[in-house]
């Protein structure tokens, strides 16, 4: 009697477990942005969460989690409960990155269930307006005339490495500031509080196009459709200075393959869209092709990502501040 109770009680369970998998999502959903308002990782995560709501059938709630350059916001999704009901919109900075610099409380690859890769884009090498160079070599130029004086913001992990690579290519010194996020650095830079800046496009090109800073390279091989005007670190004096961003949706260890499913479809519809398409690539966002955007993609170029990155980052001994 004991063996057909127990039987009994284990078949409602694997019933009611099921059917919580086939309801999912039954409450909203909450995207944690590791980063404040207004930055590349904000302004992406805000447009892919609107267009999400109607394939899930509810909405996605964007939180934003900034500090220790996305390892705080990164670290509340790894301690969040596997349900699927709490994801990051992750990034070079904060899934890459980050795993050598700082001592992380939480496993880049062990800690996280991949969703989906979104889109890849360059970086762009800025500067204040006023700062005395109209080139690449102009400002290295000035550069090496004022060893030290010189500034970069520091908002990410990336943007350090950047800068790391930038000043060794280029025999040049200058101190690094750190910041909270891309959105206050780019307001130091418009306000002429900080000589340069290495950032994501997204946040970047309304302030390129409206003159109020300047784009002195692309830090990629190729120039990209959304600012073809400006040259590449090759072609403008810094060969070989290359650093991609991206964009990628991460759920923790755990979380329901049928979740993964249906926010990896979310994703996927969202990126179909003509109208989305077409704000992503205002922003200098390249969208992956559909092939690329499963969660196994993902999960490959995470892994390829990890070795091509940590073994730099280590041997330039770039530490958190």
């Amino acid at each position: 009697m004991r063996k057909l109770w127990l039987a009994a009680a284990l078949a409602i369970l694997a019933g009611v477990t099921c059917a919580s998998a086939q309801n999912y999502p039954s409450r909203p959903v909450t995207l944690i942005v590791p980063f404040p308002p207004g930055g590349s990782t904000d302004v992406v995560a805000r447009i892919l969460a609107e267009r999400m709501r109607a394939p899930l059938g509810q909405p996605v709630i964007i939180e934003n989690v900034g500090g220790a350059a996305g390892s705080i916001g990164v670290g509340r999704v790894a301690r969040a409960a596997p349900d699927g009901y709490t994801i990051d919109i992750g990034q070079w900075d904060t899934h890459i990155g980050n795993g050598p610099i700082y001592p992380l409380q939480y496993d880049l690859q062990k800690d996280f269930e991949p969703i989906v890769l979104i889109s890849t884009n360059p970086q762009l090498l800025l500067s204040r307006k006023s700062l005395p160079a109209d080139d690449l070599k102009g400002l290295i130029a000035w550069l090496k005339a004022n060893p030290e004086k010189g500034t970069q913001a520091v908002q990410t992990a990336g943007a350090h490495v950047a800068g790391i690579l930038f000043q060794k290519e280029t025999g040049t010194r200058f101190a690094f500031v750190p910041y909270r996020g891309a959105a206050p650095a780019m307001q130091d830079l418009l306000a002429g509080q900080i000589d340069l800046l290495v950032v994501q496009s997204a946040v970047a090109l309304p302030h390129v196009r409206s003159g109020a800073i300047k784009a002195f390279a692309v830090m990629a091989k190729d120039r990209f459709a959304a600012a073809p005007d400006i040259p590449t670190v090759d072609e403008a004096g810094a060969p070989g200075v290359h650093i991609a961003g991206w964009f990628a949706l991460f759920a923790p260890k755990g979380t329901p393959r049928e979740a993964i499913g249906k926010l990896n479809a979310a994703v996927g519809e969202a990126l179909a869209d003509p109208t989305i398409r077409a704000r992503l690539a205002d922003l200098g966002q390249d969208i992956v092709p559909r092939d690329q955007q499963t969660p196994e993609a993902l999960g490959a170029f995470h892994k390829a990502e990890v070795e091509k990155w940590w073994p730099i980052i280590k041997a330039a001994n770039i530490k958190g501040e």
